[in-house]
């Protein structure tokens, strides 16, 4: 027995192919018992919680860890036996190639892990979705290419030419495309800094409307007048715009005249008549109102109040009410509006 157990084949005995099949078999014995018992405890604890961080970790491991336990199994049985140099370089050569692929797979997934939970947990919407994997494909050929390189590089590939060539090249590219880089950098300023966002009203210049689309060079606007407006993302970030959804209440000044004839008791309640209309209409807070100058035909008056929301449509319907309310109010106790008059004197003089 101890005779064929000695027996050589490719310079390796029987008992060296045993002991690779047995520590092979062992091995993924152990992981399989580990996935078995391990992660599915793991998923069962996973389910009980309320945060999904367990459960990225859990399909991490499934995804990522198991396949390179399969593949260090396979390295460490296959250190039992004696190869030729050139199958040694090709496992060695196949075992950093699996290496640095999951690692960059599982990279990968905890980016898009960390942007999904960061970002789109702040509020989902389909818009936001589409920037979230805009980006994230970015990323991604970002790593994938950094990973790829020094994956060459480890493999002894001499890639110091080749990298000095594309920063040549690159830097021609960046410079002949400077501009769509710009709006590139710029829509990842707008996704992140968020000045403004799908269905806000802003204002750019003497242009308004409402956003419709941001893409990676160029966001459009729907204006009042219906047309589309197309400014490139660097515009918008270098401009100072105004984002009306914002608002979370309307600051309004409105003045009015009432005439000279306007007894004193009359003009002295006026506030106090304007304050009661507008504390008595829904979604407004009273601010002030005074008597405010003596105008050329007119005693002016000036208020000022708050409507407690962003909607253009809720302003100018809360301003009528108050101005149907005030003319009301002003017929009841006959006071006048003031509108421009001239007042002319004649003197009749007399001949001594």
């Amino acid at each position: 027995m101890k005779d064929i157990l000695q027996i050589s084949y490719f310079q390796n005995s029987i008992l060296d192919y045993i002991i690779f099949l047995s520590i092979l078999i062992g091995g993924v014995l152990f992981v399989r018992i580990l996935k078995s018992i391990v992660l599915s405890r793991l998923n069962v604890w996973s389910k009980k919680t309320a945060t999904t961080i367990d459960d990225f970790l859990i399909h991490s491991i499934e995804k990522t860890l198991l396949p390179i336990l399969y593949f260090g199994v396979f390295y460490i049985s296959a250190q039992s036996l004696i190869f030729n140099p050139s199958i040694s370089k090709v496992i060695d050569v196949l075992g950093i190639v699996v290496l640095a692929v999951f690692g960059i797979r599982l990279l990968v997934s905890l980016i898009n892990y960390a942007l999904e939970r960061y970002w789109v947990r702040k509020e989902v919407d389909s818009s936001r979705q589409r920037s979230l994997k805009g980006i994230a494909s970015v990323l991604k050929v970002i790593i994938w290419g950094i990973g790829i390189t020094f994956l060459l590089d480890n493999l002894g590939f001499k890639i110091s030419t080749v990298i000095a060539g594309l920063g040549i090249g690159g830097i021609a590219v960046a410079l002949a495309a400077q501009t769509i880089l710009g709006d590139l950098f710029s829509y990842f300023i707008i996704f992140f800094d968020r000045p403004f966002e799908v269905g806000d009203f802003i204002i750019v210049g003497d242009y308004m409307g409402t956003i419709e689309h941001i893409g990676i060079k160029t966001t459009r606007i729907r204006s009042l007048g219906g047309e589309q407006l197309v400014f490139s993302n660097t515009d918008l970030t270098n401009s100072r715009l105004r984002n009306y959804k914002r608002m979370e209440k309307r600051r309004v000044v409105f003045a009015l005249g009432v005439t000279y004839q306007t007894t004193s008791a009359q003009v002295k309640e006026i506030p106090g008549i304007i304050r009661h209309i507008i504390e008595n209409i829904k979604d407004t807070a009273f601010d002030r109102a005074h008597f405010s100058s003596y105008g050329d035909f007119s005693l002016n008056f000036e208020v000022v109040y708050y409507v407690l929301s962003s909607d253009y449509n809720k302003y100018m319907d809360t301003q009528q009410d108050i101005n149907f309310a005030i003319k009301e109010e002003f017929e009841k106790l006959g006071i006048e509006f003031a509108y421009p008059t001239q007042t002319l004197f004649l003197e009749k003089s007399q001949e001594n």
